[in-house]
């Protein structure tokens, strides 16, 4: 808190309201000299930051071993002591797609040094070739690499579009998903396409959780009763849920990128199978809890409910990823 002295005008600089004691009644803003020493500047951010880093581990502490206490700490007014829902939600997602996209995932890293080494092991055997062979080979790799698709070409399925019975014949819609797999196809690799495919999908997974997010406040919505809980309380459920398995996620991303830093040790190998094990079964388990403290319902019915949830859920994601898979397929260039 700020030890200036007050200002002996009374009107507030921010919003021009008389202010009859330190801070102004209309705005909240501190009626003091706007002009600090560089003494003033550095204790006031050291204050600040002494107050957000407490409110963000305490945050954290209750996010990971406490379910549902932000929550219910959130709806109960106690606001202040806590990250803001939906502010430790976009500083956690911010934090893991940064670390997502500087460390890219060990099956994409395989995957270019694999196309290098085939990069490298075509060129030594090109040199040995003439220019007719080289031909010939590189439109066999592409071949076979293609024939794991198995697509017929766009002649033919239009041959059979003009002439062929009614019973061969695709409708529009599926016309216009082979043309977008065949155009695929022959311009990417199956390698290319696999690793376009990991790169957007894990950039375009934060557009997935908030589509998700609402949709998920809705069901519980629907499995609780209206006249005690209203819609926003779920969402705040959510909101923290969500972060909880992003942070969770993000811990385990950090451990695994450790160990891999010291692959072939087996302590610490051992070690990070045991942590990834204890966080993936804490993820899974971690929903029941938070339901039951949150909504204060019996262990029993909480167990029902969280069951039933986590099926729609899951069936709902799949719906989601399914579309969200053909969307990426057909899109790629």
């Amino acid at each position: 808190m700020s030890h200036s002295p007050i200002r002996e005008d009374k009107t507030c600089l921010n919003c021009r309201h008389v202010v009859e004691h330190k801070f102004c009644p209309n705005c909240g803003q501190e009626n003091t000299d706007s002009r600090k020493t560089f003494h003033h500047l550095f204790i006031h951010f050291f204050e600040d930051l002494t107050h957000y880093e407490n409110a963000f581990w305490k945050t954290i502490k209750n996010l990971l071993f406490k379910p549902s206490t932000l929550t219910k700490e959130y709806l109960s007014g106690k606001r202040l002591s806590y990250l803001a829902p939906v502010r430790l939600y976009i500083f956690i997602s911010f934090i893991t797609f940064l670390l997502i996209a500087l460390f890219p995932s060990k099956i994409s890293e395989d995957l270019t040094k694999g196309e290098k080494e085939i990069s490298s092991n075509f060129e030594n055997v090109n040199k040995k070739e003439t220019k007719n062979q080289k031909d010939k080979s590189y439109l066999k790799s592409k071949t076979l690499d293609k024939s794991y698709f198995q697509l017929r070409p766009m002649k033919e399925i239009d041959s059979i579009q003009k002439y062929g019975k009614e019973s061969e014949k695709l409708n529009t819609t599926s016309y216009w998903i082979y043309e977008k797999a065949v155009h695929v196809t022959e311009n990417n690799t199956k390698r290319e396409i696999i690793k376009k495919f990991i790169e957007s999908f894990v950039h375009n997974i934060p557009k997935i959780l908030f589509i998700i997010m609402p949709f998920f406040a809705f069901f519980l919505w629907l499995f609780h009763g209206k006249k005690r809980w209203y819609y926003f309380d779920h969402g705040i459920f959510t909101l923290h849920y969500f972060s909880f398995l992003l942070l969770i996620f993000l811990i385990l991303f950090i451990i695994n990128k450790i160990a891999l830093l010291f692959e072939g040790n087996g302590i610490i190998s051992f070690i990070a199978i045991l942590i990834n094990f204890v966080g993936i079964t804490w993820m899974c388990y971690y929903f029941y809890p938070a339901h039951h403290r949150f909504y204060g319902e019996s262990r029993f019915v909480s167990f029902v409910k969280s069951v039933f949830l986590f099926i729609i859920n899951s069936f709902f994601i799949l719906f989601l990823l399914t579309f969200y898979v053909l969307y990426i397929f057909i899109n790629l260039h």
